[in-house]
């Protein structure tokens, strides 16, 4: 009997341990990602055209990047019915882009390990699932009704790390101006 509640009484403070750990760890992936919002360098990529809508999930805009297809022009040819072999490419990888005086990255070359980037190149992390490139994330969600405003998105911007870590920050006019909900009267 009391070895049974020694093992109960472990297997509670194991499970609160687990507890702890699990929040920990989840509030410092927060704290990483406010970091990089408040300190990521900023670049815009311009978009590819999607829909913007889906009825399941609310309003939001799919997202494509035209860096993602001159990094991998073959995309569209696969998805054609044409399948070279996949093993070739990396899943997971980066590319640098250049940036202009607006701060819009121009794709220039798939990144090399431990490559020295240039003081107007950045590096940016790019995944490959289910024959899409993304970067970062492939939606952008928006308040219901606000649609008409994110139809004049063309870039999306982004804080990146020096490490090509990345995260959508905002969307931006063909002017590079931001799009954002005008506070109501």
């Amino acid at each position: 009997m009391i070895q049974f509640k020694l093992r109960s009484k472990a297997r509670v403070w194991l499970a609160v341990l687990a507890g702890i750990l699990v929040l920990i760890a989840v509030n410092v992936s927060i704290y990483q990602r406010e970091q990089l919002l408040q300190h990521g360098r900023f670049v815009l990529l311009e978009l590819a055209p999607v829909d913007p809508r889906s009825l399941m999930q609310g309003d939001y805009m799919a997202l494509r990047f035209e860096v993602a297809n001159q990094a991998f022009p073959n995309f569209a040819w696969r998805r054609a019915g044409n399948h070279e072999n996949l093993s070739t490419m990396a899943s997971d990888g980066a590319i640098v882009v250049r940036l202009d005086q607006h701060q819009v990255g121009h794709f220039q070359r798939i990144a090399k390990p431990q490559e020295t980037l240039a003081a107007n190149e950045v590096l940016m992390r790019y995944r490959i699932r289910n024959d899409q490139v993304k970067f970062a994330t492939n939606a952008f969600f928006f308040e219901e009704g606000q649609a008409q405003l994110y139809e004049k998105a063309r870039y999306g911007g982004f804080r990146v790390a020096a490490n090509g870590d990345m995260l959508l920050h905002s969307m931006h006019a063909a002017d590079y101006t931001l799009l954002k909900k005008q506070a109501d009267e």
